[in-house]
């Protein structure tokens, strides 16, 4: 079984003998292997619009039967990089090391670069469909399901009309069946990369409902279906995803939005409070 790095490095080293039209496929997979799994060949021929029968001339150049078998090796790589826990960072700490700090520190380097990261014009053009969508709905798996979560939680705090797409006996397909035109779907997805959050995105994408995904980069797998990506980096020590910057766009977003909307949200917070007090009545 090739490992990861060494598909890689056998694309590397076949690119400068392909021909011109088969370099923009072989850069593409240099640049994004990982995210290779979990695309079709024929998302991957809208991605790049290079069209099939080139796409799988690239992989049997580069030394595969086709594009399936290029797909499954990179699969069983990473599954093997998994498996072998290669990709956990705190399997090479020192217990002389202060843990506490460094995993401050790379929680503070994940602020800092998303930071960096975010477009800004995404950002105010997410907060802008929030607002004006006549609901928001959320939806992830894993952790990305209590993100999920706390950003519908966020939102209904702050007057826009939100809730989480619930992953029960009823699938999220059948629920993006309830959507319209009107509404908004923000998707979370982190790896390892939910396919039914993915398929759930392109499925909302076709019934014409817009996509806003948070993600850990720009070449994630529902990236293809989103008309906004907002880019987070959410490194960490166990294979899990810290979510302290994540966090922080989520508070960023429903601020920005109660920010916009502020008669909506001023109205929600007097009748909230109108609840509250009725209740400490109800009490006594």
């Amino acid at each position: 079984m090739a490992r990861y790095q060494e598909i890689k490095s056998k694309i590397q080293s076949k690119f400068n003998a392909l021909p011109k039209n088969q370099r923009k496929i072989a850069e593409f997979l240099i640049d994004n292997l990982d995210e290779i799994p979990f695309l079709s060949i024929h998302e991957l021929s809208k991605a790049t619009k290079i069209s099939v029968a080139t796409i799988v001339r690239v992989a049997q150049n580069i030394g595969f039967s086709g594009f399936n078998e290029l797909r499954a090796e990179v699969a069983n790589s990473l599954k093997s990089q998994l498996d072998n826990k290669e990709i956990f960072p705190l399997f090479k700490h020192s217990a002389k090391e202060d843990l506490l700090t460094e995993v401050a520190n790379l929680d503070i380097k994940n602020i800092n670069d998303t930071l960096h990261l975010i477009d800004r014009e995404n950002f105010n053009r997410s907060v802008s469909a929030m607002v004006k969508a006549q609901r928001v709905y959320t939806a992830g798996l894993g952790i990305s399901y209590l993100l999920a979560e706390i950003l519908a939680y966020q939102l209904t705090q702050v007057g826009i009309d939100a809730s989480v797409l619930k992953h029960t006996s009823v699938v999220f397909h059948e629920q993006i069946l309830f959507l319209n035109k009107n509404d908004l779907l923000v998707c979370f997805s982190f790896p390892p990369y939910s396919n039914e959050t993915i398929e759930t995105a392109k499925f909302a994408k076709e019934r014409g409902i817009k996509i806003i995904s948070i993600t850990n980069k720009e070449a994630s797998p529902i990236t293809l279906h989103s008309e906004i990506c907002l880019t987070v980096k959410s490194d960490n020590m166990l294979f899990t995803n810290s979510f302290s910057a994540i966090s922080v766009i989520i508070n960023a977003i429903a601020t920005q939005c109660a920010v916009q909307s502020k008669i909506k949200a001023n109205r929600f917070l007097t009748e909230t409070q109108k609840i509250m007090d009725s209740q400490k009545l109800i009490s006594k």
